[in-house]
Parts: C-alpha cells; structure tokens; sequence
C-alpha cells in the first residue's frame, strides 16, 4: 500500500488529501483570507505561508509524515509538455518561481511537493498540468504568424475522466476518440484522439464558449477597438476575458445556481445568457466533431456545471446526434493526482522528466 499526500493549491484556498492507494484517509480544504494571500506580491512569495498551513493540519489531524511513500501537487503555468506524471527538479521550480509562464496559485503546488518530499527523502510529482500540450499541428495556426494557438485547459480533469470511461467500457484510452467537455469556471473542450488531446480551446485566455467569468472568444476587431478606445488599461482588458468576463459579466453573478434561481423566476436575460452558454457549449463540441472527422465514440460532460440539469438538457439537445452522452458531474482533481501519482510508484507508468520535456 502507497500512502500520498495531495496539494492542490488554487486562489483563495489549499485543497489537500491524504491517500492510502486510491483511499483518502483525510481530505481537506484550507480557505485563505483576502487579506492573508494579499499580503505577497507575487504567488511564489506565498510559498512558506501555505507550506506551514499544510503541516499544522496534517499534525493536527495525527497525519504521520513518515509513512507518506509521496508527495504530488497540482502542476502549474509551466512551459508545454506531453501529458503524465513529471518529477518535481529544479528546472520546473525555476520555471514556476520565475512567473515567466505566468502567475498562478497552481505554481505553488510542486513548490510544496518537492520542499516537503525533499524534507522526508520520498518523491515528489505533479500530474497533467494546465499546459499539456498534444496539439497536431494544424490545430497551432491561429491565422495571424504573429499569434500561435496554445494549449491550456483542464487537463487533469479531462484526462482523468477520459480514462475512467475507458476502464468503464473495457477499453484503453488509446483506442477511442472522445470529446470531453469541463464545465466550471472556464469551459474547454477537447478531442480526445486515440490518447491524444489533438485540439482544444485556450480556456483561460480567450477562446472557446463563454463561461461563469470567462469571455470565450469575442469578436477580434471590436475588441481591437476597445484596446484603443482609452477607456481601459491592459490590466482591465485582461480582466474582462479572464475573471470578469462571460455570465458574470452579464448577470452580475458567476454562480450557476442563482442563474438557474433567477431562470425559475422567469427573468428573460438570465434565460437568454444560460441558453447562451449552453449554445456555445453545444457549437464547440460540434466542431471537436468535425476535428475527429465525425468518428467520435463517446461525449463526456464533466466539471461542477455537470450537475445542472437545465445546462445538460440544453446540451444534449443539440449534441446528442452526434455520439452517446456521458455525465460526469464535479470533479476529483485529488483523486486523479493520487491516481497519477500511484501509476508511476506502482510500476504502471515511467515517470517523466520535464527537463527533457521541453528541450
């Protein structure tokens, strides 16, 4: 039996989770005030804070460090990479401490891992991170040379649902093609090709459909405008596609269940922006389609917006000639951490090196 530990850091709160196998013996989330994360200027500053918070809890909770066999964070904005399960060394710290890829609490999570790996001579890891990258290269060109299409979604998520429903239907991964959908805060879609995620929308920098408080694509030459109107700095702008775009920006509110509240009474713009939503959903799915040249075994909804009904309804509705439709509400991003940790200590899987990774 392997015993994990789980770090999954995220803006506001540290997800942790203690696994025996694919057990947990403790899960918890750790919620950080405002004001204590906006006391660092940079996220890799918050560092030790959220080190210690971790270890009191687990000593708190009679967690003996010394029977962990190891540590797996939530991998962050690194440089592109194959999926799987990496080795937390030095050039991905050097990396996720530079901020040069990006700032996200997500960093932090193989910063922990391998400190406290470190600290108990036992391995540490992260497991399909935000920049997986399996893009085929027509998939890269955006129509601009200036501009390369990227690939950030949730990988994690997606790949770990993916393979679930392999196992389900007595399958390997490798042999089916899928499109799987994560709905939660940002939306991304992905199609899944014998294995390979070959196309997916940008789901945190402006593309794809809109979601809770991401704009999705827009209109390139209107948004052009608006750069040069004056009216906003590029902080500002940045804002609008990520974190105060999409249904928030709308309807004030990036909860899903009070739009669904506001929708039962009867409030015709909550309607129109749900069924907006689920529009968009539904025409990106459609045209994941068209990227598997209509060869596409199986849909697979996933993410916390699974759970509504109203939005799979909506969904379904136009999706559903296209191949069978499976629900996987919410999302066990411990779990597929764990998962992907105990493949490779299990012998399942080689560990990979993200220093060779990106040569």
């Amino acid at each position: 039996m392997k015993k994990l530990l789980i770090i999954n850091p995220g803006s506001t709160s540290t997800k942790i989770g203690v696994y025996e196998d694919e057990t947990p013996v403790l899960i918890e989330t750790l919620r950080h005030s405002a004001e204590e994360v906006g006391r660092y200027e940079h996220v890799s500053d918050q560092f030790e804070f959220r080190k210690e918070v971790i270890l009191s809890v687990l000593k708190e909770k009679g967690i003996e460090l010394e029977s962990l066999s190891g540590v797996v964070g939530r991998g962050g904005l690194l440089r592109p990479i194959p999926s799987g399960t990496y080795a937390v060394n030095d050039a991905m710290l050097r990396d996720v401490t530079s901020g040069e890829n990006g700032e996200h609490a997500a960093n932090l999570g193989c910063m922990i891992a391998r400190e406290i790996g470190d600290e108990l001579s036992i391995p540490s890891f992260i497991v399909d991170p935000v920049v997986v990258d399996e893009l085929q290269d027509v998939a890269r060109i955006s129509g601009l040379p200036l501009i390369e299409r990227k690939s950030i979604f949730h990988a994690l998520n997606q790949k770990a649902v993916a393979k679930r429903y392999a196992k389900e239907v007595g399958k390997r991964y490798d042999e089916l093609n899928l499109i799987v959908v994560h709905m939660g805060g940002g939306v991304s879609i992905g199609a899944h090709e014998k294995g390979q995620v070959v196309d997916v929308n940008n789901a945190l920098n402006g593309e794809g459909p809109y979601s809770p408080e991401r704009s999705g694509g827009l209109p390139v030459a209107d948004l052009v405008k608006l750069c040069f109107s004056g009216k906003y700095t590029e902080g500002e702008l940045l804002k609008k596609i990520t974190g105060k775009g999409g249904v928030v920006a709308y309807l004030g509110t990036n909860n899903m269940i009070e739009v669904q509240e506001r929708m039962d009474a009867m409030d015709p713009e909550a309607t129109l922006v749900f069924q907006g939503m689920a529009y968009q959903t539904a025409k990106e799915i459609g045209a994941c389609a068209a990227v598997l040249c209509g060869k596409v075994d199986q849909i697979l909804l996933t993410g916390g917006i699974a759970y509504s009904k109203p939005m799979v309804e909506e969904i379904l509705r136009r999706v559903a000639f296209i191949a069978p439709v499976t629900i996987y509400p919410g999302e066990d991003e411990l779990l597929a951490l764990a998962q992907g940790g105990l493949r490779v200590l299990n012998g399942e899987e080689e560990v990979m090196s993200y220093q060779e990774a990106v040569q």
